[in-house]
């Protein structure tokens, strides 16, 4: 059983002429780490965000580990850690408060929360942090007390949306060795990026989206075999009809 299952969902925001997202329909099975790219605007957040629960959608269905996100919402989302590209918390907390307030929402026994609090503030070297509000976090800081937040609770389904984002090398690394670890343990890995030279290195499979559509999926064996000696960012912007390095053009 795929641990997200997405049918035919569909988006449309109130005013707007165009779906935002169109009959997208993907799977991400247990022990996968799948990148879902796409250039601005191409509608990664907005998927995201019908996946999570975050936004209603108007066509469709979704699926997290069995559960109808319609149906059944409660347990949908309990199998679901979510780290959003805004840093969504309570800023007037102190890292622990609001990592408790979180153990709260997830029914994370009460026995094993400073554990488990520890273990993940600790590999993300946040520890001497949390006792502090916040609002006094630098951005990278912030990221990673979102990190901890949507992991405190073991979920089998880890969505992230551009998670690099104000990270340094050394945080980034260690973000991408818990990615592993957590695919390790027979849960999945879904992620948005524009890095994709992280996509690369650490993906089972990529998803391409564009235009509010997937225009691609392909597992990293047959990226290497489509663009053979091309860079995958110069296969990126061909697909999406965004021009090429080699013509001049920016990359992403």
């Amino acid at each position: 059983m795929a641990m997200i299952s997405v049918k035919n969902l569909t988006k449309i925001y109130k005013g707007q002429a165009t779906t935002a997202v169109s009959d997208i329909n993907f799977e991400v099975n247990g022990g996968e780490i799948v990148a879902f790219v796409g250039p601005n605007g191409a509608g990664k957040s907005t998927t995201i965000k019908c996946i999570t629960g975050i936004q209603p959608y108007d066509g469709g269905s979704v699926e997290i580990c069995g559960y109808d996100l319609k149906r059944d919402p409660i347990n949908a989302k309990m199998n679901v850690g979510y780290v959003s590209d805004d840093h969504a918390t309570y800023e007037n907390l102190t890292g622990y408060d609001y990592l408790g307030f979180v153990c709260n929402v997830y029914r994370v026994p009460a026995a094993e929360r400073k554990a488990r609090i520890e273990e993940l503030a600790e590999m993300l070297e946040l520890t001497d942090a949390l006792s502090k509000q916040i609002n006094t976090y630098s951005h990278g800081m912030k990221q990673k007390i979102c990190i901890i937040a949507a992991l405190v609770h073991r979920p089998k389904v880890w969505i992230l949306d551009e998670p690099m984002t104000g990270l340094d090398p050394r945080s980034s690394h260690m973000l991408k060795q818990l990615m592993k670890k957590h695919c390790e343990e027979g849960n999945c890995v879904f992620f948005s990026s524009h890095v994709l030279e992280v996509v690369e290195k650490l993906c089972d499979r990529v998803l391409i989206i564009n235009r509010g559509s997937i225009i691609r999926s392909l597992s990293t064996s047959e990226l290497k075999e489509v663009y053979e000696d091309a860079s995958l960012e110069d296969f990126f912007l061909s697909v999406t009809g965004e021009g090429s390095l080699a013509d001049g053009e920016e990359g992403v």
